[in-house]
């Protein structure tokens, strides 16, 4: 099964090494949510070098940052991060680190799925309400795993109802399917970034080996 043009992996390294520690059942919530931290440092990297951002305050210099991160710098006027609650939540700080900008809003959004049906029910959604003819051009989501592509699905709905021209999708592991899902949702405007593509799935809907429900990987709930 061939991935859609507008699935990105990453094939670095360095990432493919913390991917790997991050595989490993013996990492525990300490480590885990450090590797997702540097993970997702370089996936912001990545990400942002392909879509070129400008910084949008007057008087903010990106170049340093651009040198430092090698990142062409995104032009639009409206530029949100929106993590997925709860394992998102662990991105978020590098992508403050290298956006470009100043204030960046964050907007969350949670959905789980459902153990039986592996159904999206959304229990969280705090999206402001847009004035007329108003737009978000850039939100950027952070989920570190795309499993079977319903959750996936379900935020890129969400945001594209909501009113953003284009969506950027981070996550750290995908499944092929699940990822293809979602990208085919809104070809025009998705891009996914991530780190690995799985092809096999558990029978609960998990990717494997070893990387399970992240969110209970972080917070030490499993």
């Amino acid at each position: 099964m061939s991935l859609p043009d507008n699935v990105h992996v990453s094939t670095h390294p360095l990432l493919q090494s913390l991917v790997s520690r991050l595989r490993s059942a013996s990492a525990d919530s300490h480590e885990t949510r450090a590797l997702t931290t540097s993970i997702a440092s370089i996936l912001a990297v990545v990400a942002l070098d392909q879509n070129t951002f400008s910084a949008v305050n007057e008087g903010f210099d990106v170049t340093p940052l651009q040198e430092q991160y090698n990142v062409t710098g995104l032009s639009p006027s409206n530029v949100v991060l929106v993590p997925i609650l709860r394992s998102g939540l662990s991105m978020i700080e590098p992508f403050l680190n290298i956006l470009p900008f100043e204030n960046v809003p964050i907007h969350y959004l949670g959905i789980y799925r459902d153990k039986t049906t592996l159904s999206p029910i959304e229990y969280y959604n705090k999206l402001p309400v847009l004035k007329n003819g108003e737009s978000i051009d850039v939100a950027i989501v952070l989920d570190p795993v795309i499993a079977t592509g319903g959750t996936a699905l379900a935020v890129i709905q969400s945001l594209k109802e909501w009113g953003a021209r284009k969506i950027i999708f981070v996550s750290i592991v995908v499944s092929e399917e699940g990822v293809a899902i979602a990208a085919n949702e809104w070809p025009e405007g998705v891009e996914v970034y991530c780190a690995a593509v799985d092809t096999v799935l558990s029978s609960h809907g998990y990717i494997i080996p070893g990387v399970g429900d992240i969110g209970d990987r972080l917070n030490h709930t499993h």
